[in-house]
C-alpha cells in the first residue's frame, strides 16, 4: 500500500511539475515581453513564431521548445542570468555558467581587463559588476577617491555609492546635480533592461541622498552637452572628465556579460597635465 501511495504521489507530482513550468515561464516571457514594449504580434513577427503558438506560450497553455525559448530570449534581448531563468521555469537546463575572474577559465579574460586598465593610466578606469561593484581598477584613479571615508572604500565596493554619498565623493563633485541626474539616469535604463531588484533598491538609495553644502539647491551649468563631464575639484585643482564604456563582446558567461570598463579621460589640458603629474609623482 506504501509503494502504491508513493507511486500515485509521484505520479500526481510529473503532472503537476510541468504546469508550474508552463505557468512560470509564460509569465516570465510576457513580462520580458512588455518590458520591451512590443506586442504579441510584434514578437511574434520578429521571433518568427505564430502569435497563436506565443500566445498559447505566455498562457502556459503551451510549454516553448528549447530552441523557442532561446529565439524568444534573444529577440527580447534577454540578459542571460535570466535567460537560465527562462530554461529552468521551463523545465529545461540552465545553459550559461558563471564564473568569478579569478577561475582560471577566464585568465584570458582577466588579463584583458587588467591590460585595458593599466594600459589606460595615466587616466583612471575601472571595471564593475551589474551592480556597480568595483572589480578592478588602474592605479590612476586611488588619488581621485582618497577623499572618501575608510568604510566606502572598504570591498566590496559600490562606485555609484562612492560617487553619491555625503561621506563619498559628492562633496568634490563640482556639477553635482548635473552628474547626479547623469547616472540617476545610467541606472534607471539599466533598471528597464534588466528588471534587477537590486538596481532598483540601489537607485532609491542613490535618490534619497542629500545635495552636499557646496551646491545650490537648483541644478545650473550647461543647458546641452554634447557630453555630460565629471567635475572633481581636488588638491591639485579642479579636474574634469569624459567616460567611456567598454563591454566583451558575444559573451557566454554570465559574469563576462554583467563586467563594463569604465574609462575616464581628461576633457582638458590642464587635467591631462595634474594625472601626468601624479603619475610621475608615483614613479
Amino acid at each position: 500500500m506504501r509503494v502504491q501511495a508513493s507511486s500515485k504521489i509521484a505520479c500526481m507530482n510529473s503532472t503537476l511539475v510541468p504546469s508550474i513550468a508552463r505557468s512560470g515561464v509564460g509569465q516570465l516571457l510576457r513580462e520580458w515581453r512588455q518590458r520591451r514594449r512590443l506586442s504579441q504580434l510584434d514578437l511574434a513577427g520578429i521571433a518568427d513564431v505564430s502569435t497563436r503558438h506565443l500566445s498559447f506560450v505566455e498562457s502556459g497553455r503551451s510549454l516553448p521548445s528549447r530552441e523557442m525559448l532561446m529565439r524568444l530570449s534573444e529577440q527580447l534581448d534577454v540578459p542571460l542570468r535570466e535567460r537560465n531563468t527562462l530554461l529552468v521555469a521551463a523545465g529545461y537546463a540552465p545553459l550559461y555558467r558563471e564564473r568569478t575572474l579569478a577561475d582560471p577559465q577566464l585568465a584570458a579574460a582577466r588579463r584583458a581587463v587588467d591590460l585595458v586598465l593599466k594600459g589606460h593610466e595615466p587616466y583612471p578606469a575601472l571595471a564593475v559588476d551589474r551592480h556597480w561593484t568595483m572589480i578592478a581598477a588602474n592605479a590612476a584613479l586611488a588619488p581621485l577617491v582618497a577623499p572618501a571615508k575608510a568604510e566606502l572604500l572598504a570591498p566590496p565596493v559600490n562606485v555609484l555609492r562612492l560617487s553619491m554619498h555625503p561621506q563619498g565623493l559628492a562633496d568634490a563633485i563640482d556639477n553635482w546635480h548635473e552628474w547626479r541626474a547623469h547616472l540617476l539616469a545610467r541606472v534607471r535604463r539599466q533598471i528597464e533592461v534588466s528588471g534587477d531588484a537590486v538596481l532598483a533598491a540601489l537607485l532609491a538609495e542613490l535618490e534619497a541622498y542629500p545635495a552636499p553644502a557646496h551646491v545650490s539647491h537648483e541644478p545650473g551649468g550647461e543647458t546641452d552637452p554634447v557630453v555630460v563631464p565629471l567635475r572633481m575639484r581636488t588638491s591639485h585643482g579642479v579636474m574634469s572628465f569624459f567616460s567611456t564604456t567598454t563591454v566583451f563582446g558575444t559573451p557566454v558567461d554570465i559574469t563576462l556579460s554583467e563586467l563594463a570598463i569604465e574609462a575616464f579621460f581628461p576633457a582638458d589640458d590642464a587635467t591631462a597635465a595634474i594625472l601626468r603629474d601624479l603619475a610621475a609623482a608615483r614613479g
